[in-house]
């Protein structure tokens, strides 16, 4: 099914992409197999060409991951997506595809803190510098281009502060400057946010997070155009950081329940959110959704709700922050999210622990920080579980 421009969100998440194998099956195929068989000599020979668009090899060529790449490229309104081994590897294959040694990143404080170290210092050994700029300061954007400037790279909601950045706005600085601007939209997915139509040319993913929803494979994604994408197909077939056949398989069956379960978890994070802003024990939370957050109406501008992630500062530093989650008992102590089970940790010394306490603090990643992400038990229960730490 190719023709997908009248279909609606929820329908493109089920349909998009099918192709069916001469079984007729109903769900979608999964190929488990390395490479591929050729008629004769001269279809391999045009396989490996390229004039013949046929499979090849699994690095780089696979029914099933072609199924997940077009489903989620219509899902975000894009000419075409790479998918890849982790939301890691769509950060590097982006960088690696558009940048040379001599180009200049501008990057947001707000990052996740392994993204963080991939530009400072993994790229920086290939010469290819990186600014960093506070996440939500239009000026501070403007102020950081360089005329070696060529990618922007941003998170919104940002890891794990929910600070919004203005899309359009920065699309604008990024284009006068002639660079692309790629947004990871891990928290948001295209259910809640569409980058691409506020002017963003990129969008990365954690496939890992709500992509799959039950936190069962890894994988990531570049949607974007194809003058792009292509130079990302390159790099990902002679570099190899690909996708399993198998991972792209669940994904694909994840992205069917994206839409209701994006839904009913933002709807448990407002919820939650309130009831954290009633806890004495707390000095601020940090949720798109509510009106307290400093970007609420830019938020609901580029958002359709506040997404599923909750941030809040726990009175008393990282002794107070960790007897809040040691008193949980059914949350979910990790580092992962977008699990429909709720999931908390403590982002200075965990996902954010690697960066350097400067970067933390210029992050805004404070001691008694910790971040929640809401899945899709009770509320009721989550509330009783995090009210025991927090002496509620």
């Amino acid at each position: 099914m190719n023709d997908t421009q009248e279909l609606a969100p929820e329908t493109l998440a089920i349909r998009a992409g099918i192709e069916r194998s001469q079984f007729g099956e109903h769900s979608e195929a999964l190929y488990l197999t390395s490479s591929f068989v050729f008629d004769n000599a001269a279809q391999a020979a045009a396989r490996f060409s390229g004039d013949d668009d046929g499979n090849v090899y699994s690095r780089f060529s696979n029914p099933t991951v072609a199924t997940l790449q077009t489903r989620l490229a219509a899902l975000e309104g894009g000419q075409a997506c790479i998918a890849t081994a982790s939301g890691m590897a769509a950060i590097l294959s982006l960088a690696m595809a558009t940048l040379k040694a001599g180009d200049h990143i501008v990057a947001s404080y707000g990052l996740f803190g392994s993204t963080r170290q991939l530009f400072a210092n993994q790229l920086s050994k290939f010469g290819i510098d990186t600014r960093f700029v506070p996440t939500t300061d239009l000026a501070a954007y403007r102020a950081a281009v360089q005329p070696n400037t060529r990618l922007f790279f941003i998170e919104t909601p940002s890891n794990p502060l929910t600070e919004i950045v203005d899309l359009a706005a920065v699309a604008a600085i990024a284009h006068d400057a002639g660079a692309l601007l790629a947004v990871d939209n891990c928290f948001c997915t295209p259910v809640l946010q569409r980058p691409l139509e506020f002017g963003a040319d990129v969008v990365v993913h954690s496939a890992t997070k709500y992509l799959d929803g039950q936190g069962r494979v890894l994988g990531g994604a570049i949607v974007g155009p194809k003058a792009v994408t292509e130079e990302v197909f390159k790099f990902l077939r002679n570099a190899g950081p690909s996708i399993s056949p198998f991972n792209a398989w669940v994904i694909v069956k994840g992205l069917e329940t994206l839409k209701i379960r994006m839904e009913a978890q933002s709807a448990n994070a407002l919820a939650l959110a309130r009831w954290l802003e009633d806890q004495p024990a707390i000095s601020r939370v940090f949720y798109p959704g509510l009106p307290s957050h400093p970007q609420h109406e830019l938020a609901m501008r580029q958002q359709k709700s506040g997404a599923a992630v909750v941030s809040f500062e726990v009175k008393g530093g990282r002794e107070a922050a960790w007897r809040v989650i040691d008193a949980t008992r059914m949350i979910s102590i990790t580092g992962n999210l977008g699990d429909t089970k709720t999931t908390i940790t403590h982002p200075a010394t965990t996902t954010h622990g690697r960066i350097t306490p400067e970067a933390r603090a210029a992050a805004g990643i404070t001691e008694g920080l910790l971040r929640v992400a809401v899945g899709l038990e009770s509320v009721a229960d989550v509330r009783a579980d995090l009210a025991r730490g927090l002496g509620s």
